[in-house]
């Protein structure tokens, strides 16, 4: 049973939080990158949440990482409003 529950808990990860790379091949360095994910994962679900959003996780986490070093508000980039200086 527990390794059926670590199974699954890894098939998780893989579908939920899109681990792709690793930065180091030691056991610090998997579990740092997987702490980082699910924070990610804990950070955007908290936003969809508090927002009441009905987007998908995945497209506001890329919305996100696009105008991640913009000067844009959170709230105007997640409902749209956000217009571009020209």
């Amino acid at each position: 049973k527990s390794r059926w529950r670590i199974e699954l808990f890894f098939k998780w990860i893989k579908q939920n939080l899109k681990v792709t790379t690793f930065f180091g091949r030691s056991e610090n360095a998997v579990r740092w990158r997987l702490l980082t994910a699910l924070c990610l994962y804990l950070l955007l679900t908290m936003l969809k949440f508090h927002f009441l959003l009905q987007s998908s996780l995945r497209m506001i986490h890329q919305l996100i990482e696009h105008y991640l070093f913009d000067n844009v508000a959170l709230d105007d980039l997640l409902f749209g409003t956000f217009q571009f200086q020209t």
